[in-house]
């Protein structure tokens, strides 16, 4: 199976080694020449533009920051679209708006060209390991036929509806994850204030109910003062956003996620906006002039 795949960024450039790793032949675009060359010496195929990388793929995955990289790629001179058949499958695992996958969707269908909307969820380590979660929106006879190829580059793959779904499942598993980390560093926050050693809290509670993947990935890195990112504050902003715009369309009130959103943009403003999500626990040390974990 001939495979394109364009956005070579944090995220991008692992999944695409693992689906090389995999046996597919694979053929590149990306303004990032250093990632470009990396994926060449590892195996991949270069093209100079969007246009000849869908005229080389039976498959198209695009891994993009938001939706108007997304439809650049796609729909810009030179873009994909111009090179991809009729028949042919976009896999767009970027986090954008589900709204915005609905109407790529539609351009796309125009030239007879389907999408599978497949955003991911794990971070850079699970990039590079193959473990991310997929969630997936789309026909069914097309996850199916493509559910190989997703799965080379994660540990799950699950369709939970037609287009537009897995970015909507997305937003959903962005917004946990931000309010997760956002109640650790309170509570965090809460030991310090009392005395209490927050690293043996985390190891007694981590196999209790309050204990979850976001807090044994984030706890640490809180404790270490490690916030080099495996998912940037900004990106989180960019995702809270678009579960924001998304609510405000089907009338729904997220007054959680609207105050974190708060809080991330404060960060931003402190100038934080390329650290790790688990930096939220700087906004809490601010408020209560204290420092959680090493000194």
């Amino acid at each position: 199976m001939r495979v394109g795949f364009i956005g070579l960024g944090i995220m991008g450039k692992p999944m695409c080694k693992n689906v090389l790793k995999a046996g597919y032949e694979v053929t590149v675009f990306d303004r990032n020449t250093v990632a470009v060359e990396e994926l060449k010496n590892a195996g991949a195929k270069v093209a100079a533009s969007g246009k000849e990388v869908g005229e080389n793929s039976e498959v198209l995955i695009t891994m993009l920051p938001n939706s108007p990289h997304v439809k650049s790629v796609l729909f810009d001179e030179n873009g994909a679209l111009e090179g991809l058949k009729e028949g042919t499958v976009v896999i767009d695992m970027s986090s954008i708006n589900p709204v915005e996958s609905k109407n790529i969707a539609e351009e796309l269908a125009k030239k007879g060209v389907l999408l599978l909307d497949a955003p991911v969820s794990g971070g850079e380590p699970k990039a590079i390991d193959g473990t991310i979660s997929v969630m997936v929106g789309g026909d069914e006879a097309v996850f199916n036929k493509y559910y190989d190829l997703m799965k080379s580059m994660s540990g799950s793959v699950v369709r939970v509806g037609g287009v537009g779904a897995g970015n909507t499942t997305k937003l959903a598993n962005q917004i946990i994850v931000a309010l997760n980390i956002a109640a650790l560093s309170e509570a965090f926050i809460l030991c310090e204030k009392a005395d209490v050693d927050p690293q043996l809290v985390f190891e007694a509670i981590r196999g209790g109910l309050a204990g979850s993947t976001v807090m044994n990935a984030k706890a640490p890195m809180m404790m270490e003062r490690n916030f080099d990112p495996g998912f940037r504050i900004d990106l989180h902003i960019k995702d809270l956003q678009n579960a924001l715009d998304t609510s405000h369309a089907i009338n729904a009130s997220l007054p959680l996620t609207a105050q974190i959103m708060e809080t991330l943009q404060a960060l931003k403003m402190d100038g934080k906006g390329d650290r790790d999500h688990s930096a939220i626990v700087n906004y809490y040390e601010k408020l209560n002039n204290i420092t959680v974990g090493k000194k």
